[in-house]
């Protein structure tokens, strides 16, 4: 299973999220906000407890950052080219991947609470 744990209050995730799900012509991702409960127990013993990042277990693997981002495109019809990008090395990636995370809130602002989906894609979402 290929899941997305995302800040849920985020503007530029929530948009993120919702473009990723137009693009999932296999409909195989499946989401949560870092928020949830089930992020929380998802991650526990991982050592990740920052909100600032999206993470990506496909399957049993476990990415975050740039790497999942780039990670979840490649799998989207029509991205799959962006995997190039993982041959650009990690710590490069990241800077630029942290600026954006830091500065997210500031760029394209923040809600009050978690997006609720809608009926449609309600299914897409865990908890």
């Amino acid at each position: 299973m290929k899941i997305i744990l995302f800040d849920g209050v985020c503007n530029l995730c929530n948009n993120t999220v919702t473009f990723i799900i137009k693009r999932d012509v296999s409909n195989e991702f499946k989401f949560a906000s870092l928020q949830s409960t089930f992020a929380k127990e998802k991650l526990e013993g991982s050592g990740i407890d920052d909100l600032s990042t999206i993470v990506f277990f496909d399957n049993d693997k476990l990415y975050v950052k740039s790497s999942a981002v780039i990670r979840i495109l490649r799998e989207l019809k029509g991205y799959r080219w962006i995997g190039v990008l993982l041959l650009i090395p990690v710590g490069i990636r990241d800077f630029f991947y942290k600026w954006v995370a830091n500065n997210r809130y500031k760029f394209f602002g923040k809600q009050d609470s978690c997006m609720l989906p809608s009926k449609d894609i309600l299914d897409k979402f865990i908890e």
